[in-house]
């Protein structure tokens, strides 16, 4: 089953387009696509009895983030060890996780501002919680799992490098930094939702291209692992890592240029295209140490 996001109206995909939840459900569920987490089990067994010969054509262009206002964005380093050895770092031995803030967080087809010249591309997987995770054993980890959708963790390696410490959260939380889509599609309809394809391409040159089967810590125990710290809430969303190819792992490295479009792709799911737009200014910024 595929959910969307539909110029801001909540809508289950058929065969034959989309049906609007509000309205076939007679108000039983909100429009709004954001709130439908908080309801997610009795939402998408309802969602299960829509006819697939019902469903209206749409455009593309109108699809928006599956999880539009996620309370909470986890995102994970080095999951794959070719991108950890293309780093010139060691695998980790438990998940490496940092935040995204959900501000950055936007559509398959939004625009991606350029705010330096150093913005690298990151393909992932991304998990959309359905059910609030506290303390979530890991063979119970699917189970919190509303469904899947594509992410792109788009980071500015000069500011993430800036400074004695990686500036993670900041570096990757830029306006526009955070594409997910093009819809989630329900984790019952994978046949081995941990064995996916996954790639990337920049105006039509294959630069990542692995599975999901790769990742040292596969879905269930990133939830595991989290839910353990903190709870993950209804909408929350997790980045489970990239594989190799990244403009920083390649020798010269390579940046995203304006005017070149990122195709990001997982398999079951689908794709989603985002285009580099011209940088914004942005002013460095001097801040005085006290005394």
């Amino acid at each position: 089953m595929r959910i969307a996001n539909l110029d801001g109206r909540l809508v289950v995909l058929t065969p034959r387009g989309a049906v609007d939840v509000h309205t076939h459900s007679g108000g039983r569920f909100p429009a709004d696509p954001g709130a439908i987490y908080t309801d997610w089990d009795r939402f998408r067994d309802w969602a299960r009895t829509v006819d697939d010969d019902l469903g209206e054509r749409f455009d593309d262009a109108q699809l928006a983030a599956p999880s539009p206002r996620p309370r909470q964005v986890f995102a994970v380093a080095l999951n794959y060890a070719p991108h950890a050895a293309e780093a010139r770092l060691a695998s980790p031995d438990d998940p490496l996780v940092f935040t995204k803030f959900p501000s950055c967080i936007t559509g398959p087809a939004s625009d991606v501002p350029l705010p330096g010249g150093s913005v690298d591309w990151e393909v992932e997987l991304v998990a959309v919680i359905g059910r609030t995770a506290s303390r979530v054993a890991e063979e119970d980890g699917w189970s919190h799992v509303a469904g899947l959708t594509i992410g792109q963790d788009f980071s500015e390696r000069e500011v993430q490098a800036r400074g004695p410490a990686p500036q993670f959260g900041l570096a990757k939380s830029f306006p526009g930094f955070g594409p997910t889509g093009p819809w989630l599609t329900t984790v019952d309809d994978f046949a081995a939702p941990d064995d996916l394809a996954i790639e990337c391409e920049i105006d039509g040159e294959l630069v990542q291209q692995a599975r999901t089967s790769e990742m040292l810590f596969p879905v269930p125990g990133l939830i595991a692992y989290i839910s353990a710290i903190c709870p993950l809430l209804p909408g929350d969303l997790v980045f489970t890592g990239t594989p190799e190819g990244t403009g920083a792992g390649r020798s010269p490295q390579r940046f995203l240029r304006p005017g070149e479009v990122v195709v990001s792709r997982v398999e079951g799911i689908g794709s989603m295209s985002n285009a580099c737009i011209a940088p914004l200014h942005v002013e460095a910024v001097q801040i005085s140490k006290t005394a």
